[in-house]
């Protein structure tokens, strides 16, 4: 039986005194893809920072494999190996591709194994060694999802968070991104996706999670939630 790699338990999450999660529970096993859908607003990216380490929670547990991460650090947990890629890809646009992947080997176990990685990354994805020495900036949309990706996978994770990957990117490139992550997940990463592209989500999904106003309100295979006339009311049709 695979792993469970994530469990969250009864997370609760305020800002100030709004509490904006409510006893919300997940699992993701190794090499699996998991789904996380809900309007804007219900609380999506707030859940991934709050697994991330960026925000903490007033109650409730995350737990990754047999060790409790909730209350650490974000660095202490991309240590214990789970990575986020952000919504907007937050990359450092003055830089070259090159120092962009370098710096997602920040930490000392990760900057020890920085070539392997590299040689996956660019395994991965050769365009970013074709243009390792061009700025960020100068990139495609796709290019710089790639490269986002790419530095997250630098630190070598486990678990991979990801917030609305496929923002503003044209069909084509996405669908070459679903195939990479389903390359990722063969390898025993499990990656737990968030975003507003419904549709190719849960069509990427072996399990989803549909999250409004902070709670969970279903949990299915992933093509079953996308058939689910509680989506449709939930996302006012545009499912």
């Amino acid at each position: 039986m695979t792993p469970t790699l994530l469990r969250v338990r009864d997370l609760e999450v305020f800002y100030g005194e709004a509490q904006v999660l409510y006893q919300v529970s997940l699992t993701l096993q190794g090499g699996e893809i998991v789904a996380l859908v809900g309007p804007n607003g219900s609380g999506k990216s707030t859940l991934l920072r709050t697994i991330q380490g960026l925000h903490h929670a007033r109650r409730g547990e995350v737990w990754l494999g047999s060790d409790r991460i909730d209350g650490l650090a974000a660095h202490e947990v991309v240590e214990r190996g789970v990575t986020c890629i952000p919504e907007g890809r937050r990359l450092f646009l003055s830089m070259t591709a090159q120092e962009n992947l370098e710096v997602g080997a920040y930490l000392a176990a990760a900057r020890a194994r920085m070539a392997e990685a590299l040689r996956k990354v660019h395994t991965l994805f050769p365009v970013l060694r074709e243009k390792a020495k061009a700025q960020a900036a100068t990139l495609s949309g796709g290019e710089q999802q790639m490269l986002a990706l790419g530095r997250g996978l630098m630190a070598r994770p486990t678990v991979l968070l990801l917030d609305d990957p496929f923002m503003g990117l044209a069909p084509r490139t996405i669908a070459g991104l679903c195939d990479t992550l389903r390359a990722l997940s063969g390898q025993g990463i499990g990656i737990l996706i968030a975003g507003q592209h419904v549709r190719r989500i849960l069509t990427l999904a072996g399990r989803a999670y549909l999250l409004e106003q902070g709670r969970i309100t279903d949990h299915a295979p992933g093509s079953q939630l996308l058939h689910s006339p509680h989506l449709r009311r939930a996302l006012l049709n545009t499912a």
